[in-house]
C-alpha cells in the first residue's frame, strides 16, 4: 500500500519521538526485569545479549519479590475481574431500571452474552499477563481485535517493544510498537504482495528463511488530521510497515470506531505517560534481600567447609580461600593442616533481617489483604477481620478507580461495539434505542470498596435507635425507604432483589387498607358491646331516667 512520503516520514519521526521520551524507563525496567522477571523480557535486552543470554537467572537467589508480585497480580483479577463470577452490570444512567422489567432483562441478557464471549476467547488470558506486568513494571497494554473464530482476539504486547503517550486529558490515545514477525507469518497476515523485496526473496527461498524474522512498526494514533488516510467517520486508524521498506511504503491502514485496546497504569505522576507501580518501590529491598541471601550462604558455606592452610611439604597444590581449599605454605615449621580463618557470622540476627525484607516486600506488595487470614497468627473474630479487610482496601482505592476508567471502561466500550457490528446482541427495546448504557462494577473489590461507605450509615442509624426511646420523634428523620435501597446497592445487592417504588407503594397501601379495616373491626365490636350493656340498664322512668342516660 502507497501513502505520501511526507506523511510516512512524519510517522517514523512521531514513533523515534516516543522511543526517546521512554528511555528512562526502559533503564529502570530493565532492573526491574532482572530481579523479578529476567528471562521473560527480551526487549529489555540488547540485541547482543539476546543473542549470548541464556534462560538461566543470575540475579534472584530469594524469590519473595517474585512470588509476592504474582500474589497481588492473582490477587488483583481475581478481585477485579474474576472468570468465575459477573463482575460488571449495565444500567441506564439517571433512569432506575429496576422499574423497566424489559429494560431490566435487556440490559441482563447483554451482560451475560459479554462475559460469555469474554470467557469464551483468550480475554482473561490477556488480563492475566495484563496484571503481572502492571504490579511490576507500572505500565500494561492489551489490543483487543474483532476475530471470526471467538468475536475478540487478545494480544499483549511485551513491555519494552511499544510506546505510549498522552492526550490533553492523560489518557493514552496514541500507541506505537516495533516488533518482530517471520516471513511466513507477513505472508499469511498481509499476502506476499504487500512485502518488501527483501521478505519477499526470503518467502521464495523457502525452508529456513520462511522463519527469517524482520522488524515491523505498529502505530494507533488518533484520526484527526485531514490527510484523508482512512475514511473520517473512524476516531482511530492503525498503521503498520517494515522497517526495511522504503518511505511511502505500508503494509496496511485500518479506521477504528473506538481505541482497540486498553493501556492501564498502575500510578501517574504529573503528564507522565508511564506509571509507577509497588515493585518499584520494593526494588531496594529486593535488591538487598538477594544480597543477604548470598552472604548469609558463602557464610554458611566457610563455617561449614573452611579453607585450609597446610604445609608445602604435605603436597603441591594450587592456593584456594574457597571453601573446601587448601593453600600450602612454605619456610613454616609445623603448620600442620588448619583454617586460613575463622569465620563468624552472626546467622540469628542476619535471618531475623532477612525475614524483615521478606515481610516489608510482602507489605508493599499488599499480600496482608490478600493473604490475610493465612497470615494471621492468632485466631481472630469474622468482626475483626472484616475490619481489617476493609481498612485495607483503602489502599487500593485510587489503583482500583483509575484501572477501572483506563482499562475496565474501554475494554468493556470495545467488546459492546464489537458485538454490537456483528449482531450478537439481543433487540433492542422500544424506547432504549441511542440511550446510552453505564458500567456498573460488581467484583468483589469493588463491592468492598462500596460497603466501606456504608458505615457512617450504620454508625446514623445506631444513633437514632438510641435516641429513639428518650426522643421518639427521632425516627422521623431518616428516610428508611431511601436508605435501605442505597445501603443494598453500596453493598451489591442486585437490583432484582429489591421491589420497585410502585411495588412497595402497592404493599403499604394494601397494608393500610387492612390495617384500616382491623381497626373498624375493633371499634364496630366495641361499640356493640356498649349499646347491650346500655340495653340492660334499669334507669327507670320519667326524668331520671333521662339524666342518667345524658349522664351515661
Amino acid at each position: 500500500m502507497k501513502i505520501a512520503v511526507e506523511l510516512h516520514e512524519k510517522k517514523k519521526a512521531m514513533v523515534a519521538a516516543m522511543q526517546n521520551d521512554r528511555l528512562p524507563y526502559w533503564r529502570l525496567w530493565r532492573e526491574l526485569a532482572d530481579y523479578y522477571l529476567p528471562s521473560r523480557y527480551t526487549y529489555l535486552m540488547s540485541d547482543k545479549e539476546r543473542a549470548v543470554r541464556n534462560a538461566r537467572n543470575p540475579h534472584i537467589l530469594d524469590g519473595t519479590g517474585t512470588r509476592a508480585a504474582r500474589v497481588l497480580a492473582a490477587g488483583m483479577m481475581n478481585g477485579i475481574t474474576s472468570p468465575s463470577r459477573p463482575w460488571f452490570r449495565l444500567r441506564l444512567p439517571n433512569f432506575d431500571d429496576a422499574s423497566n422489567k424489559e429494560a431490566r432483562m435487556w440490559l441482563d441478557e447483554v451482560a451475560r452474552r459479554m462475559l460469555l464471549v469474554m470467557a469464551e476467547s483468550n480475554f482473561y488470558n490477556g488480563l492475566a499477563v495484563m496484571y503481572l506486568d502492571l504490579v511490576i513494571f507500572g505500565t500494561s497494554a492489551m489490543l483487543i481485535y474483532e476475530d471470526y473464530e471467538s468475536v475478540i482476539r487478545c494480544y499483549n504486547p511485551n513491555l519494552g517493544e511499544f510506546y505510549i503517550c498522552n492526550s490533553e486529558r492523560l489518557a493514552v490515545n496514541t500507541f506505537a510498537r516495533s516488533f518482530r514477525m517471520s516471513a511466513a507469518q507477513m505472508e499469511a497476515r498481509w499476502g506476499k504482495e504487500a512485502l518488501s523485496q527483501q521478505v519477499q526473496s526470503a518467502l521464495q527461498q523457502g525452508g529456513a528463511q520462511r522463519q527469517a524474522e524482520f522488524e515491523i512498526c505498529h502505530l494507533i494514533e488518533p484520526n484527526d488530521t485531514g490527510d484523508k488516510l482512512v475514511p473520517k467517520r473512524f476516531k482511530y486508524r492503525e498503521l503498520y510497515w517494515e522497517a526495511v521498506a522504503p518511505a511511502g511504503q505500508v503494509l496496511s491502514a485500518a479506521g477504528y470506531n473506538e481505541l482497540p485496546g486498553i493501556f492501564p497504569r498502575y500510578e501517574l505522576s504529573g503528564n507522565d505517560a508511564y506509571g509507577t507501580c509497588p515493585a518499584m518501590d520494593a526494588l531496594g529491598d529486593v535488591i538487598q534481600l538477594q544480597h543477604e541471601t548470598k552472604r548469609k550462604a558463602q557464610g554458611l558455606d566457610k563455617m561449614v567447609s573452611p579453607p585450609i592452610i597446610a604445609d608445602i611439604q604435605l603436597q603441591h597444590r594450587p592456593s584456594a580461600l574457597l571453601p573446601n581449599g587448601i593453600t600450602y605454605l612454605s619456610g613454616v615449621n609445623n603448620v600442620g593442616v588448619k583454617p586460613a580463618y575463622t569465620v563468624n557470622i552472626p546467622i540469628d540476627a542476619l535471618t531475623m533481617d532477612i525475614r524483615d525484607l521478606s515481610s516489608r516486600i510482602r507489605e508493599t506488595f499488599h499480600n496482608d489483604l490478600f493473604l490475610m487470614i493465612s497470615q494471621l497468627d492468632t485466631v481472630r473474630t469474622a468482626a475483626e477481620i472484616y475490619e481489617r479487610k476493609e481498612e485495607k482496601l483503602v489502599m487500593l482505592g485510587s489503583v482500583l478507580e483509575r484501572f477501572e476508567n483506563e482499562a475496565l471502561d474501554p475494554a468493556v466500550n470495545r467488546i459492546f461495539s464489537i458485538m454490537d457490528r456483528a449482531g450478537l446482541l439481543p433487540p433492542v427495546p422500544n424506547g432504549l434505542e441511542g440511550a446510552d448504557i453505564e458500567i456498573q462494577y460488581e467484583s468483589i473489590l469493588s463491592t468492598a470498596q462500596r460497603a466501606v461507605t456504608t458505615a457512617p450509615t450504620e454508625r446514623w442509624l445506631q444513633l437514632v435507635a438510641q435516641l429513639s426511646p428518650v426522643y421518639p420523634k427521632a425516627v422521623n428523620i431518616p428516610n428508611f425507604d431511601e436508605l435501605l435501597r442505597g445501603y443494598g446497592a453500596d453493598i451489591g445487592v442486585p437490583a432484582r432483589y429489591i421491589r420497585t417504588q410502585e411495588e412497595v407503594a402497592q404493599l403499604n397501601a394494601k397494608a393500610d387498607q387492612l390495617a384500616q379495616a382491623r381497626e373498624a373491626a375493633a371499634t364496630g365490636g366495641a361499640f356493640v358491646d356498649s349499646a347491650q350493656t346500655l340495653s340492660q340498664t334499669d334507669v327507670g322512668g320519667g326524668a331520671n331516667a333521662l339524666q342518667q342516660l345524658l349522664g351515661a
